[in-house]
């Protein structure tokens, strides 16, 4: 079994390296600049940081086309620096976690350079190989419209190779045991390096079967309870964070009946539907989208976020759900990609919209989960549409109105900060932002400590409460006899709603606001009537006058 449960109530903070801070001057982020901003990062709240690739890699995936497993990429520094910077997370009381790229190498990698030379080469079988060109090739593409087939002639192996994703990211044939082998080596050396687990990505593509006459592919499960024991076996409260956009009817596949596969999981389902319902004020598929997802184990979680450093996939809601969010968020085709998602940061999704932005935050803080916040999302960072694909929205953070955003020295960083307009570093900053006691910035770092204070979102069982209202979502989370009850309002309009908590022993229970004193008392029949304004949300400790009480005296 697991020694620390230590994620369930973690705050998740990911970022690339390359893009948060240049140290050295030459237009790219390091583990240097890194590290001179954890204070920054622990001032914040985050427990947990989770880096993007940085090994060593051509770059034509964004770091997510790997050369070489165990290394850093020299624009970022060294091993050294990487261990520096681990050093000082753990000073700091942070955890690091990473991502694990193993369905694919770059085509540049050692592995896959000596296996085209030779079908002798001892890593000929470590991909996947074939005569001649499948009749499926064209099936499964995952970047529509940029990919064109799943299946690529190599004129030195006089063969096709398999690709998932693009053609200089062949596919790793992850049955092979060697292959899998490999795989916990590599998590055993970022393991002895300080890091506390892995970010994994594609795991649905990563444990499936591949290869020519593979029709159907199938998922090969035992591979995620090998990759678990590893890593138990290895650092006992280390973990698998999965990046695995699958239906709610396999979610305990992953996780594990008994507990025993993945420890967390992304809830795509749930942040589909959350942005459905920020488009609509609809909150019904969002509740079903929730008790849809409510079974895990004991030990798992869910790890919640509202945008990462992908497109928002939509792929999961009906075509009818698909239209209102783009015309709400991604109207412009230009804002949207592979015919199924949005490319937008989220705030100039939400048009700058400080309640909105709140809204969605306090969503993610109190949603059944773990919180994932994306670099930048603190304080409302823009994106830059003339970027091709993904790269729109991850520009470099913006620190101050010095040139540049502070980000790099170099006149000329790899990648442009975002610059004019509402968005520009010269408006949007760190800086700025940490002198205005109402700033975005000063409201995230409040809401994150009030969020590490309520456990039962991370521990506790929840239930959806009726409002009578479509608008307003409200959860109650119980834990250890402990109570919390969240409100929110999707709608433009004010709305009242007339709500029984249903706690145990909440008849005439004062219900405690958590961020301000507007505090609820119950009438005769022990209803609460509550007023929302316009994209309002409420946190309430159920409790009676003598917890009231208590907190004052504490």
């Amino acid at each position: 079994m697991i020694k620390d449960l230590w994620y369930k109530n973690a705050i998740v903070y990911c970022l690339s390296v390359s893009d948060y801070m240049d140290a050295n001057g030459d237009g790219v982020g390091d583990f240097e600049g890194l590290t001179r901003r954890l204070d920054y990062i622990q001032g914040l709240g985050a427990t947990t940081i989770w880096l993007m690739p940085f090994q060593p890699s051509p770059q034509r995936d964004n770091g997510y086309d790997i050369s070489d497993y165990y290394g850093v990429d020299p624009r970022y520094g060294t091993l050294g620096d990487f261990v520096e910077f681990t050093h000082g997370c753990k000073q700091r009381g942070i955890r690091v976690i990473i991502d694990l790229v193993v369905n694919h190498t770059s085509d540049q990698h050692e592995w896959f350079q000596d296996a085209r030379r030779s079908k002798d080469s001892k890593y000929r079988d470590w991909y996947v190989w074939s005569d001649r060109k499948p009749p499926n090739a064209n099936e499964g593409i995952v970047f529509p419209g940029v990919q064109k087939s799943t299946w690529t002639r190599d004129a030195l192996a006089k063969q096709y190779y398999f690709h998932r994703f693009y053609e200089f990211q062949p596919d790793l044939n992850t049955a092979n045991p060697l292959v899998q082998a490999e795989i916990l080596k590599i998590m055993g050396f970022w393991l002895q390096l300080g890091v506390s687990g892995f970010r994994m990505d594609a795991v649905p593509f990563v444990i499936a079967t591949k290869g020519a006459k593979v029709r159907k592919p199938n998922e090969q499960f035992a591979m995620l309870r090998t990759f678990r024991e590893f890593l138990q076996w290895r650092k006992g409260d280390a973990v698998i964070l999965a990046e695995a956009n699958v239906l709610p009817d396999t979610d305990m596949d992953y996780f594990g009946a008994d507990g025993d596969r993945m420890h967390m999981m992304f809830n795509f389902q749930v942040n589909q539907n959350l942005f459905y319902a920020l488009a609509s004020s609809d909150t019904r598929p969002l509740s079903k989208a929730l008790k849809a997802t409510k079974p895990r184990p004991a030990t798992g979680q869910w790890g919640l976020f509202l945008r990462n450093h992908d497109e928002l996939d939509l792929g999961r809601l009906t075509v009818k759900q698909r239209q209102a969010v783009f015309a709400a968020f991604g109207p412009d085709k230009n804002m949207q990609l592979y015919d199924r998602g949005i490319r937008r940061r989220l705030a100039p999704m939400l048009q700058g919209d400080r309640r909105r932005l709140e809204l969605a935050y306090s969503l993610m803080m109190t949603l059944p989960g773990t919180p994932v916040l994306r670099y930048g999302d603190e304080i409302g960072m823009g994106d830059d549409l003339s970027l091709p694909e993904r790269e729109c929205a991850r520009t470099p953070m913006q620190w101050s109105d010095e040139p540049h955003g502070g980000f790099s020295k170099n006149p000329r960083p790899h990648k442009p900060v975002i610059t004019g307009g509402a968005y520009g570093f010269e408006h949007v900053n760190v800086a700025r932002q940490r002198r205005e006691p109402e700033s975005l910035l000063n409201w995230t770092e409040r809401v994150i400590r009030m969020r590490k204070e309520v456990p039962e979102i991370g521990w506790g069982d929840f239930e959806i409460v009726d409002t009578g209202a479509p608008s307003v979502l409200a959860m109650r989370y119980d834990w250890l006899e402990n109570s919390a009850l969240f409100l929110h309002n999707f709608g433009p309009e004010a709305r009242e709603v007339e709500i029984d908590p249903g706690a145990s022993g909440s008849h005439d229970s004062l219900l405690v606001n958590l961020l301000s004193d507007d505090h609820s008392r119950p009438d005769k029949k022990g209803r609460h009537h509550i007023l929302l304004e316009p994209f309002g949300y409420r946190w309430f400790r159920v409790g009676g006058l003598d917890y009231l009480l208590r907190r004052t005296e504490v």
